[in-house]
């Protein structure tokens, strides 16, 4: 079993920057892959960045690119999202992912079977 818990979220201005943290414990996750997702209210969860933990590789929706980064620190157990440029429409939750059956990042959250709680983040105009 791996458990994922978020932090970092909050309120912020357009423009600002946040950075979550997701600490994983439990089962060490070496050769797989863990994503940052997103929910705004009304919408599906959708694939915000990923990263291959074997290689450090990531990858990133278009709507991100330029502005969020995915970033590991094995000695800590934590991957990170650092969120620059911050816009409204970057309000939602942000949950973190693993999967622990393939090392392939996949955009689907039902690849996923580790989930953390989720972390709330709202961007105000």
């Amino acid at each position: 079993q791996v458990q994922l818990v978020e932090s970092g979220g909050g309120l912020v201005q357009t423009g600002d920057s946040l950075r979550l943290s997701c600490v994983a414990s439990g089962r060490t996750l070496t050769s797989s892959t863990v994503a940052w997702f997103r929910q705004a209210p009304g919408k599906e969860r959708e694939f915000v960045a990923g990263l291959k933990l074997g290689t450090g590789k990531t990858y990133y929706a278009d709507s991100v690119k330029g502005r969020f980064t995915m970033s590991r620190d094995n000695a800590k157990n934590t991957v990170y999202l650092q969120m620059n440029s911050l816009k409204p429409e970057d309000t939602a939750v942000y949950y973190c992912a693993a999967n622990s059956n393939s090392d392939l990042v996949y955009y689907s959250p039902s690849r996923y079977n580790y989930w953390g709680q989720g972390t709330p983040v709202t961007v105000s105009s």
